[in-house]
């Protein structure tokens, strides 16, 4: 097995970079999440998890330029993430007031509706929402979901039948022909090397309505998700029975990690 993409999403629930390598640190990928979008009334973090109200997250991208975050947005502006004015561009972007922010609120939370509510009531039904405390997996401030890493293979991949930038990984693992599709499942627990980073793996990836939504010019794609709800319902410890594809880790060793590096669990 090797690392055939590496991804990074400087902005949280913002289209992301690909790299060729990227430093690993204990909370993940350098610069990874190390942003996110606050809704000023609620103080939540803002997540395209709640389409309702966030999903035009996803037409706004994020990179990394000379050790800077810049946010480009489809209204055809690019700015540094931190300039003066971004706040407010992005609020009549999404018509809420936002800020965007590099500190994660003490006990961070997100909204997120059930995937099975949103596909059958529509993205702009009003649904029930869950509010999850986001980075109890990890030893860093950033705005991960859970742990500091994820990634999903190229067999989870082929099985859904859906392109590997709607379940935002950051690392994407090609697997051998004939691999079973959702083998991460088995890799729980267990430690895998990749070039010089050691990861350990957690937990099976829960999975939200985020991969169903549009991606910048991707369309919509229920069954990013339909799929899991019958060929991949995993318990979760903590978590419930979920449909899930991909997993967390934990970062072991860090170090720097390359597209074309082996991947060898223990």
């Amino acid at each position: 097995m090797r690392i055939t993409t590496l991804w990074r999403y400087p902005v949280k629930s913002m289209l992301g970079e690909r790299l060729d390598e990227a430093r690993v640190e204990p909370d993940g990928l350098a610069l990874d999440r190390g942003l996110a979008v606050i809704d000023e009334v609620t103080g939540l973090v803002a997540t395209a998890k709640h389409p309702r109200l966030w999903r035009d997250l996803l037409t706004h991208s994020a990179e990394v330029r000379d050790g800077r975050v810049v946010i480009t947005s489809p209204a055809g502006w690019t700015l540094d993430a931190r300039a003066d004015d971004v706040d407010g561009r992005l609020s009549d972007r999404l018509g809420r007031a936002v800020r965007v922010s590099a500190e994660r609120p003490e006990g961070a939370t997100v909204e997120r509706p059930d995937p099975a509510d949103v596909l059958d009531r529509g993205v702009d039904a009003v649904v029930p929402a869950a509010t999850l405390q986001i980075g109890q997996g990890t030893p860093g401030e950033t705005f991960v979901d859970y742990a500091p890493v994820h990634l999903i293979t190229s067999a989870t991949l082929e099985a859904i039948g859906a392109e590997q930038v709607r379940y935002r990984p950051n690392l994407v693992v090609e697997t051998p022909p004939g691999t079973p599709p959702f083998v991460e499942n088995d890799w729980v627990g267990r430690e895998i090397a990749v070039g010089e980073v050691v990861l350990r793996i957690v937990l099976p990836t829960p999975r939200c309505s985020v991969p169903t939504l549009e991606h910048g010019p991707l369309p919509r794609a229920a069954h990013a998700v339909r799929t899991l709800m019958t060929a991949n319902r995993v318990d979760v410890p903590g978590f419930g029975v979920l449909p899930c594809a991909g997993c967390y880790a934990e970062v072991v060793r860090g170090g720097v990690v390359r597209v074309g590096d082996e991947v060898t669990p223990s």
